[in-house]
């Protein structure tokens, strides 16, 4: 293919897959079923940490998340007391478990009353054209009150090469807003031509069979790659081809 039919193969797959359908068997459903800002930012960063593995689990143990949380989640991180923190204790993800959701209940409380929110520490800064150095400071911010050594890997370092992909999934849900209604758009500040795609196995594997990616790791380097070449067919709103990878990858089986 051409870039001009790549392009349109691409956006074809980014208009069957970016609508409210694609809601019912993605974890993004967690953070929609909140109104408040802080509220919706809270439950999608939560949500978006245990995204990995099976797509069902993750959506039954987010739900479980927030109904530890009250169904309450910026009420609960702002205002809990060391005892509330108790209910948390049988929680499990996989390798995330309960210690590492007190520790980030403990450290998104820090950044909403100490930095003014996920949204304020995740600006790009600089003149910079991607989150690489963004997402590096909310890992500083986020670790340094004290800390269980064993949750620092559950937040990416794009510094040290990691393609930080569920962060990168969560700045999609929060930056982009095309009026689709999968995406929030809550984020004013930022902007869609920042953002990179949430690069796993599947959109990774994607992207090399269409020529977009080389590069055999999924990494930051690979990530940038991919940028390059997705900024070339939205400027923009790069990352809407998210859900054209995503889309081939794990319903198409490409």
């Amino acid at each position: 293919m051409n870039n001009k039919e790549l392009k349109e193969f691409l956006d074809e797959k980014v208009t069957i897959y970016n609508n409210p359908k694609f809601i019912e068997s993605d974890p993004i459903q967690i953070p929609h079923l909140f109104s408040l800002k802080e509220d919706i930012e809270i439950a999608g960063f939560l949500t978006a940490t245990i995204s990995w593995g099976n797509r069902k689990m993750i959506i039954k143990n987010a739900l479980q998340m927030m109904e530890l949380l009250d169904n309450a989640p910026f009420d609960f991180v702002l205002n809990h007391q060391k005892k509330d923190l108790k209910t948390l204790d049988n929680f499990v993800h996989r390798t995330f478990n309960s210690k590492d959701l007190q520790q980030f209940i403990i450290s998104l409380q820090h950044i909403y009353s100490t930095h003014n929110g996920l949204e304020n520490v995740l600006l790009v800064k600089n003149n910079k054209d991607n989150y690489q150095n963004a997402i590096h400071y909310l890992k500083q911010v986020f670790f340094e009150i004290p800390h269980q050594q064993r949750t620092q890997k559950h937040i990416s370092d794009p510094l040290k090469n990691s393609a930080a992909k569920r962060i990168n999934m969560f700045l999609r849900w929060m930056v982009r807003n095309d009026g689709n209604g999968v995406d929030f758009g809550l984020w004013k500040s930022h902007s869609s031509s920042n953002l990179s795609c949430p690069l796993d196995v599947h959109s990774g594997n994607v992207a090399r069979k269409l020529k977009l990616l080389k590069r055999k790791q999924n990494d930051w380097k690979a990530l940038h790659e991919l940028d390059l070449k997705l900024r070339k067919l939205d400027k923009e709103d790069p990352v809407k081809y998210d859900f054209a990878l995503f889309g081939l990858g794990v319903f198409e089986k490409f």
